[in-house]
């Protein structure tokens, strides 16, 4: 081990920190603007140049993508145009269609009911006929009652008068009004 002596002679040999020496300035200095000088031209004839040239393709990049971009919006609102147009025409179309439906619906339904009209005015004539039929019969039948029971009647309430043609005339004359 060092004794304090001896470290004290060594401290006063050494000049001290070299950076702090300014008998070495000089040297330090043209070693610095060396340094820097190699440092200039390395950053400026290398780096800079691949920098500029990422740069430049980075904003070659954007710009295409922007371009892109655009065109695509482009694209899109074309596309939403034809889309809308697209749709209206459906829409009309459908409209058209369902038009056309009711007007054929409506046709037949006009059909049919003029059909059922038809078949019901000629039930009905028909059903007046037989009640025509009927009421001739029912009146036939009346009268022929009405004669019956006339002469059967006269007959019983008098006996004497038995004129059938008088009888007859005068209840075709009551039943007509």
């Amino acid at each position: 081990m060092a004794s304090g002596t001896e470290v004290a002679e060594v401290a006063k040999e050494a000049p001290g920190m070299p950076q702090l020496d300014f008998s070495t300035y000089p040297n330090q200095i043209f070693w610095l603007v060396v340094s820097f000088v190699v440092l200039y031209i390395i950053i400026s004839r290398i780096f800079l140049p691949r920098m500029a040239g990422v740069l430049e393709d980075r904003q070659n990049t954007i710009s295409g993508d922007i371009n892109m971009a655009a065109e695509l919006k482009q694209k899109a609102e074309e596309a939403e145009a034809a889309y809308h147009a697209a749709l209206a025409e459906a829409r009309s179309e459908a409209h058209r269609i369902a038009d056309e439906a009711k007007s054929v619906i409506k046709k037949d339904v006009e059909a049919a009911m003029a059909k059922a009209e038809a078949e019901i005015a000629a039930k009905s004539a028909e059903s007046e006929a037989r009640i025509k039929v009927i009421r001739k019969n029912a009146l036939k039948s009346i009268e022929e009652v009405a004669n019956s029971v006339a002469s059967d009647v006269v007959a019983a309430v008098m006996p004497s008068v038995a004129d059938e043609k008088a009888l007859k005339a005068a209840i075709a004359a009551r039943l007509k009004g």
